[in-house]
Parts: structure tokens; sequence; C-alpha cells
């Protein structure tokens, strides 16, 4: 990356609201132009908030900083990241509907340990996670999560559930929410509403108190002090802001303190999920292709009898399955596989659709992302709400709000029984299907209305749709299937769009993962789309369970995805010297002589750009005064990877570095002589899950706290 764009005299802005990094100058300043020793170009980056006088934007809040000799380097430079010591790895695959937690200790890294059966549940479901529903009582204290808090709502007066704060399915809030802060709110069931950070807060802490718990009676020796390794999973196509968010309620929740942030690694979804699939073997997979492509090394099979297999199976029987053993080294799929080789992964979750595509750089090596994560809301979630709104062209869209409002606990049974008779659901089952209407619905239509439900579903133009003398909703497995495709079908347009780009040509191989992924009217039309064009579908047996083992896998080795694609283009604002033809006139600036060009976005990373992982941006900025202890500067983003100025469409401000500086050694001589220019290098990182930022006070060799936030917009 060149680091300098024009060579220029170096300059210094002096007064408040300047920042000035690698020898370019900010348009945001208020203060002379004075000239400053040392390289032949200057650049100056936004800090936070310009002053609006002379075509200048904001208001100056901060003093931010003057050039230093900049960073001559072409391209970033790789550094490899430190990672702390840990005894124990523990993952939360927090979940839109349901989460769970897994671990693994640092002395036996192949063994997997799942978390406890939960308490409560739907009769015939398996229990390896736990919905995802918080219940506060009416003061907003903590009262359960899972089936616990469930369970207990449901049993709930009508009138004191009105009081309860029931929160599910809230994770999709943050994906949703345009406008992200710390202050952002959540609504429960009863319309009440709560900090969206301390409801995240209270579930987190959660899985900790119940982790930290089983750690401490397998193993009481373990000290519990930065021992453990943190990883919670988030969905890739989610921005810097929602990443951060949930960082910020891991500190709230007590997983990690801020001195020891490295304690927390945030892992992808899809990517957890393609780290463990390296570990599977044949049998633990299953194939949804009509036939095996002949020919290809992919498309073998091999009969595997050995005593080794056996006696895994015996252990995981034993344990009824809270262990899991992984493959020392990789499974007979990845051990087919050669570098180059393609794959897609599908992260098919309760609220969102994860794509991503990966290149084997070497068979038991590192992987590389060839494309940044794309997809969207078409998780199981969308079922349920195309169930929604079927009731209310049944029932009428005013009385199922109503219903909600009024009767929460009862709205939560009825999206209980659904969720029973969604689950059995499939492309090729023959009789309908009943789900099972609360009394407390009958009533409530029935005052409301004046008649009763069955009257509701003779006048409605639903006719797939009957009333069961057992009182309940009888629906035709065709009408079922119906409820799935606009999610199925969003599905498989995001995968057939991600397939036809060129970056990504020649991937043979998906992995369908993640709960939806259980779902055969899904596992069909994958199938069905995707198998006549030579695609071979892949499902893990243990496919609601990949991510969270996924994640363990990623906590023991965090650098095994390599390279990622940058999703945005990030950068500064930035003053360059103004050229006659080649700037639009509305963005001179002349300030004591000299003529500038304001707004120019000057780019750190491009999107779409492969970046390595510990390979670092470097920029070296000074204080623009003595004693300045703290400095903003604003950070920009947009999808383009050609924007040439902040202004321009798309273009938007998403974040600011900050970076507090402690008191500079020494001051003026006894001739009243300044000490020597201070010089702050700091380095950004782009390769890893999050943006990452340090910085070093170049002449004491010391750290200085740095940081971007990005919800601070």
């Amino acid at each position: 990356m060149l680091l300098c764009l024009l060579p220029s005299p170096t300059v210094c802005l002096r007064g408040a609201g300047v920042a000035v990094s690698q020898g370019k100058v900010a348009s945001n300043w208020s203060g002379a132009l004075s000239p400053c020793p040392a390289p032949t170009s200057a650049c100056l980056s936004y800090p936070a908030s310009p002053p609006t006088p002379a075509g200048l934007m904001g208001n100056v809040l901060e003093p931010a900083l003057e050039p230093c000799c900049p960073d001559h380097a072409m391209k970033p430079e790789a550094r490899v990241p430190q990672q702390a010591s840990f005894s124990v790895v523990v993952a939360i695959d927090f979940g839109t509907t349901s989460s769970g937690y897994a671990f693994s200790f640092a002395s036996d890294p192949e063994s997997i340990h799942m978390m406890r059966k939960w308490e409560g549940g739907d009769p015939g479901v398996a229990h390896q996670k736990t919905p995802t529903c918080l219940l506060l009582t009416p003061e907003g204290t903590f009262h359960s999560f899972g089936y616990t808090a469930r369970d207990y709502y449901h049993d709930l007066d009508p009138e004191e559930a009105r009081d309860w704060l029931y929160f599910e399915k809230f994770k999709m809030k943050i994906h949703s929410a345009t406008d992200l802060t710390l202050k952002t709110q959540l609504e429960a069931v009863n319309g009440k509403k709560m900090p969206a950070l301390e409801v995240f807060a209270h579930a987190l802490r959660f899985f900790k108190e119940h982790a930290l718990q089983e750690l401490r009676e397998q193993c009481p020796s373990l000290p519990e002090k930065d021992t453990v390794r943190w990883v919670l999973t988030v969905p890739a196509i989610w921005k810097q802001p929602a990443k951060q968010f949930m960082r910020e309620a891991t500190y709230l929740a007590g997983l990690v303190s801020r001195e020891n942030a490295e304690q927390l690694l945030i892992a992808l979804e899809p990517e957890a999920a393609s780290v463990y699939c390296r570990k599977l073997r044949l049998h633990q997979l299953m194939d949804l292709s009509s036939r095996a492509p002949s020919g290809g090394r992919l498309g073998e099979r091999r009969s595997i009898d050995s005593s080794f297999r056996q006696a895994r199976e015996q252990l995981r029987r034993s344990r009824h399955s809270r262990t899991f053993l992984v493959e020392s080294g990789v499974g007979e799929l990845w051990a087919e596989m050669q570098a180059g080789d393609r794959y897609m992964v599908a992260d098919c979750g309760g609220g969102t659709v994860d794509l991503t595509v990966h290149q084997l750089e070497q068979p038991h090596g590192t992987l590389k992302e060839l494309y940044k994560a794309s997809g969207g809301p078409y998780g199981a979630v969308g079922v349920d709400l195309a169930f929604e709104q079927l009731l209310c062209r049944i029932f009428g869209e005013d009385f199922i709000a109503t219903f909600k409002k009024q009767r929460p606990a009862a709205w939560v049974d009825l999206t209980i029984a659904f969720e029973a008779r969604k689950r059995t659901a499939g492309p090729h089952r023959a009789g309908p299907l009943n789900i099972s209407l609360p009394f407390s619905f009958i009533d409530f239509y029935r005052k409301q209305r004046g008649h009763n439900v069955e009257t509701a579903l003779r006048r409605s133009s639903v006719n797939f749709v009957k009333w069961s003398s057992q009182g309940m909703l009888r629906m035709s497995c065709e009408a079922m299937n119906e409820l799935f495709q606009p999610t199925v079908s969003g599905i498989i347009q995001h995968i057939e769009a991600l397939l036809a780009r060129p970056e990504v040509q020649g991937v043979k191989l998906l992995f369908l993962v993640g709960g939806f992924a259980e779902s055969p009217v899904l596992q069909h039309a994958v199938q069905v789309a995707l198998g006549a064009r030579g695609l071979r579908v892949v499902v893990p047996h243990d496919v609601s369970l990949t991510i969270l083992k996924g994640a363990v896998l990623f906590g023991q080795a965090p650098g095994v995805v390599r390279v990622r694609r940058s999703p945005l283009t990030y950068g500064v604002g930035v003053l360059n010297r103004f050229v006659e033809g080649r700037h639009p006139p509305d963005k001179l600036l002349v300030r004591d002589g000299r003529r500038w060009c304001t707004d120019v976005f000057e780019r750190f990373v491009a999107a779409e750009q492969s970046v390595a992982l510990g390979e670092e941006v470097r920029r070296s900025y000074c204080p623009a005064r003595p004693g300045q202890r703290r400095v903003l500067i604003n950070l920009y983003c947009c999808a383009a990877e050609d924007a040439l100025f902040i202004t321009d469409p798309g273009v938007r401000k998403c974040g600011a570095l900050s970076l507090e500086l402690e008191a500079a050694e020494g001051g003026p001589d006894s001739a009243g002589t300044a000490p020597g220019r201070r010089e702050i290098r700091a380095a950004m990182q782009f390769g890893d899950t999050e943006i990452k930022v340090t910085a070093v006070d170049v002449s004491t060799n010391r750290s200085v706290r740095a940081a971007i936030d990005f919800l601070s917009n």
C-alpha cells in the first residue's frame, strides 16, 4: 500500500482539530501551517468532528495530530500475532433460536466436551442446545435462561405475565439495526424495552457461570483467572459495530476484562464450521448427492473399519455424546483434497444464512477466503414469520397484534407448537400436520370477535388450513412446505449468485451446516437446485453442533484461516495538494497562500482486498501540542473500491480511532526550548475477525492505549 500519495513539503498544522499522519494535511483544522522538519510529504487524517467553516464539516471536539515521518513501505507489513496463554477453551455458540457452549483443555485438545443436557424442553426433541430465551423479573433482574425461562414464562398467570420481560430470538435485532449503539433498546414480548447490551450480558453471564461451574467440577485444581480463552460466535456477514457490540456485552457480563481483551476471540460462524468439517470422517457426513461424481478425488469412497474408529465410537456412546473426539490430523475427505481445491460453507441458522468460500492452501494447513462473506436474513425464523402472516390472513392482523400484546405467554405457547410441527415437515410427507391452538387463543378470539375460530377459518380465503375436531389447525403438507419457500428460495438464490462470481469458479463441494440445515425441506431443495450442476452437497451428521464444535477448534488454533477478504473499503479523510483539472473546484481550500483539496479519501484497505492474518497498515502521528492526552481520528468506509472523496455517495463515517496518550516525559529546558516532537506509531490489522489497532510511543517504546470505536455514531 502506498502510504504517501503526493510528494510535497512537510507541513504541520498547529491548533485545535488537527490530525496528521504520513504527510497529508487534514481538512478539518483551525490553525496555521508551519514547516516541520522530517519527510518530503505530509498526510493528515481527520480527527473526530471537524469544523464547519471554509467548506469543512462538523465541530472540533479534540485536538489531534501533526505530521511525522511516514512509513515508506509499499505493502502492509506482516506480524505474527501474539497469543495469550490458556488452559482451556470455552466456546459459546450464541444463536438466534438456540445456544450452547462446549470446551476443551489445552492438554487434550482433541477432546471436545459438550455442555450438559438442559432441563425442560419439547417432548421428542434432543436438547443438545437450549433456546435463546431470556426471562427477567418485572424489576428487570435476571430470572432464568433457556428452557427454564420458557417453561416458567409459560406457567405464569396471563395477567402476571404482562409484567415479566421475556426475550426470544433477539440476536436478529443486532443484525437488522442500522444505527446500533451501546444505547440500543430491545423490546420484550410484552412490549417493554430494555438496553440491548444488558439483555445480551445477562445471557452471556448465564453461560459463563454454567461453564465455569462445570470446569470446576471436572478440574477442581484449575485456576479461574486468566486460564480460559473464550470464543464467541457471530455471523460472518455482521459488520464491525455488531461485533464490537458483542465484545462490549462480554465485558459487561464479566467473561473478560478490557485489560485482558485478548482472552476473547470472535469466531465467524461459517469459518468455525469449516474448521470442524476438516476433521470429519466419511461416516460422519451425509452426502445429499444422488450419485457421487465419478473419476474425481472427492467422489471416492473408502471403507473404514478400524479398531481406532470403533474405540472412538464406543467412547462417544459411553459418555452419552458429551465428549467428542476429533482427528489429530484431518478427515478422509480433506485428505483427498489438494492445495488449491475450493469449497463453500453455507451456514443456515435461525436468523441468517452465511456463505463463505475457502481455498485449501495445503492439505493439512491453512485456509484462504476467496470472496467476502455474503448472505442475508434467510434463517429459520423466516418460516416462523410466514406462519404468523398466515395467521394474520385467517384471524386478522389487528387481532394477532392484540393477542401478542395481551396474552404474550399464550403466543409463546403457539410458537412452540408450530416449531414442533415445523421440524417434522418434509418434501415427501403425505399426511397433514396438526398445530395445537392454546385455549387462551381460542377463548380470546371468541371474546374479541364474537364468533369462534372455526367460523374464522370457514370465512377466510385460506383453503389449505382446516379446523380439526380435536381443536387444532389442520394444515396440509403442501401448505407447510409453502411456508418454507420464501426462505429456502432466498438461500438458494444467494448460493447460486455466489457460485456465479468469477473469484469462486471451480467450487465442487458445498457443506450445508447450521440448525436450519437439519430441515429435510431445505436439504431437498438445495440438492435439487444445485446437485444438477455437479455440486456435491454434504451435511455433517451433527449439523446443529457443527459451529459450536468448530468454535472450540478455532480457539485452539485461530490462525487456521490465514487470509480473509475485507468486506468494505476503510480509510480516513485527508487534504492533498490541489491539482487543477484533476480535483473538483468545490474541493479547493486556500489557507495561508497554499491550495489544498479537501475531503480526499485515503484508503487503508479496499473492499475485496485479500488481507493476511497479522498483516499491518501503519501510520505515524505526532500530537499537535505538548500535553495533549487524547486523539480521535474519524474512520470512513464504503462498499466501492474506487471512492475518491469522503463525500462520495456510499461513503460514510463508520468509527473513530482513539489514541490515549500518557504525559510526555520531560518538559521545556532551562532555555525554554520544547522537547523533541513526539511520534506515535499506530498499526491496524484488517485480516482478523475484528479490525484491531495497536500503537507505540516511538520515543519510549511504550504501548499507547489505542482502540477503534464503531458504536459512537
